[in-house]
């Protein structure tokens, strides 16, 4: 039999497999017809009367173009996509021709966001992209291919704003504990092209918008700060965001410019009747295949949630009390007292980390209808945080994983779950995109018996985890096998986190 590790990689490239930039792409475009050629997205139709032009911004666009470009063929008449600084070569070096373009191709391709953060090559990428817009007519196709991280490649902040200026404020705010969706909606409201700036451009073209989603519940005006959506938020709601964070009195001259001329309710909304825009890959597909794979080996499989999010030692704890409700299950103790006080302490915390989409009362429900004799794996997906306090190396997945690995171990050593001994128990928590943190491993796989083996070996566990150190701790055991190391993967749906647990 295979072990639980091996299970968990198998699921974790399963999932990883389905929003691959060049899968996700022949499964979802296609072209047909010669006399009155037409573009098929999903089964959408829609009519090629004249041009076919390409443009793309993000991490795994340069895969989405290479595959797109390959269906596309002659068609296209030209493209520009902006992809991050290095990733072409990087992509050689790893052996990964498929996601990049053929030497002859239409395709202009220019690299920038050193570090994920603007800079000129970005702001050139996106002058072209946006002259390429306004170009357009009514009997022009535009196809935009639009992934995570293109945000940063995208800019074109409001004249007279500067690039510098723009940036130093979304630093400012990033330091003073801004969630990524406040500066979204401040870059989008300072922005020629966020906020459906790029869909009005390029009016009247048709424009059909292809989206690899890396944010919690696919929110089309939030990915890559929503180019071709219209924008759910106003100037207003940027000012209370600076408000909130003090800084509306520290503001460059040209912001407040902008903002001050900018009209403070949203204005008519604007025509989007020429936009489609379409979810081609996101954290959700990838879990339902990883669930299906889960099925073919024989678990009982179930996914938790696309959306789990929350400080890192929170949601560890929330894993840590549902494995013990299952092992509890295993060994048919579910019903009594101990199971009762996990269920109410799981409610409770699931209430307070307010994860969108988690139906808690009826995934338990779903668990208790399961019957001890089939091994059972638990799905979900998302992104955590992590409150940096210490100087050492790791990501919030191998982070996570060594929390979990700690929680289960406590909980078996003060017999608060007994049967947890009956148990054995695999938690995996990875990046999708290949990288958690500044380390080479994706993420990492966890069993209480690791952390009890370091205890024994007379590591300090929480040592490690007060300095957030948890690549280190993790390095320290067979060689690392225990990292979840992927290399590049060219696609990016968050976080996946997998538990697997059968009875011994």
């Amino acid at each position: 039999t295979m072990s639980l590790r091996e299970h968990a990689l198998s699921l974790f490239r399963g999932a990883l497999g389905t929003v691959r930039p060049a899968p996700m792409l022949r499964r979802a475009l296609k072209l047909q017809g010669d006399g009155s050629p037409q573009l098929l997205v999903k089964g959408q139709a829609f009519p090629l009367k004249r041009d076919l032009y390409l443009v793309g911004f993000g991490k795994a666009v340069l895969g989405m173009a290479a595959a797109a470009e390959e269906i596309l063929g002659d068609r296209l008449t030209r493209g520009i996509i902006n992809v991050p600084l290095g990733i072409q070569e990087s992509l050689q070096r790893a052996g990964m021709q498929e996601m990049l373009l053929k030497p002859q191709s239409r395709i202009q391709v220019i690299e920038g966001a050193k570090n994920n953060l603007p800079d000129a090559e970005a702001l050139k990428g996106a002058v072209a992209i946006q002259e390429l817009a306004e170009g357009l007519t009514a009997d022009d196709l535009l196809l935009v291919l639009i992934s995570g991280g293109g945000s940063a490649l995208l800019p074109a902040p409001i004249p007279p704003i500067l690039l510098e200026e723009k940036e130093k404020l979304t630093k400012l705010l990033a330091s003073r504990g801004a969630a990524i969706q406040e500066l979204n909606i401040v870059r989008k409201t300072l922005s020629v092209l966020k906020g459906g700036g790029l869909a009005q451009l390029a009016h009247p073209a048709q424009v059909v918008s292809l989206i690899l989603s890396d944010v919690i519940g696919d929110p089309l005006d939030i990915i890559a700060s929503g180019p071709t959506a219209p924008s759910s938020h106003s100037v207003q709601d940027c000012l209370q965001i600076l408000t909130k964070y003090n800084l509306l009195h520290s503001l460059p001259k040209s912001v407040e410019m902008v903002l001050s001329s900018s009209p403070t309710k949203p204005t008519a909304p604007e025509n989007y009747s020429h936009i489609s825009n379409i979810i081609l890959g996101s954290n959700r597909l990838a879990l339902e295949e990883a669930r299906r794979q889960a099925e073919g080996l024989g678990y009982a499989a179930l996914v938790l949630s696309a959306a789990v999010q929350g400080e890192v030692g929170r949601v560890a704890t929330l894993y840590c009390q549902l494995i013990q409700l299952l092992c509890l299950g295993f060994s048919s103790l579910a019903e009594g007292p101990l199971g009762d006080e996990l269920r109410g302490n799981l409610l409770q915390l699931a209430a307070e980390l307010q994860i969108p989409g988690l139906h808690l009362e009826e995934f338990l429900q779903a668990l208790q209808g399961l019957g001890p004799d089939r091994p059972v794996c638990i799905l979900a997906g998302g992104e955590t945080t992590v409150q940096l306090q210490g100087t050492g190396k790791g990501g919030r997945n191998q982070e996570l994983a060594l929390r979990v690995g700690l929680g289960l171990h406590e909980a078996q050593a003060t017999g608060a779950s007994s049967p947890q001994g009956r148990c054995e128990i695999l938690f995996l928590s990875g990046g999708t995109d290949g990288q958690d943190g500044p380390t080479e491993a994706a993420g990492a796989f966890c069993s209480p018996g690791l952390v009890a083996e370091a205890l024994q070996e007379g590591l300090d566990v929480e040592a490690f985890l007060r300095n957030n150190d948890s690549y280190t701790f993790f390095s320290q055991f067979q060689g690392g096998h225990h990292l979840l190391v992927t290399g590049l993967t060219g696609t990016n749906v968050m976080d996946i986190q997998t538990i697997l647990i059968r009875a011994m």
